[in-house]
């Protein structure tokens, strides 16, 4: 496999896990439902805060496969930023 269908897959895998991520935690955050006026809904916690933990350490590991993947880039452009 090409590093450039790689790097697609690991985008694409971040972009998934950091929307899973980002959106339980919003659920999970205390007073959500009092600001949105949902009080009276009644969620499975227990999977969104599973949901929420798994797809947050994913989405960490992707960002270092991401970064190591990246790192020639990463310091070539950080050595002509610095000059």
């Amino acid at each position: 496999m090409q590093v450039k269908t790689i790097k697609f897959w690991i985008d694409i895998g971040l972009v998934v896990t950091f929307v899973l991520s980002f959106g339980t935690g919003i659920i999970k955050w205390p007073g959500f439902f009092a600001m949105t006026g949902l009080s009276r809904v009644v969620l499975p916690m227990n999977q969104i805060t599973l949901i929420h933990d798994r797809s947050g350490l994913i989405f960490g590991i992707l960002v270092i496969v991401h970064l190591v993947l990246n790192g020639k880039w990463l310091v070539s452009t950080g050595k002509k930023l610095f000059r």
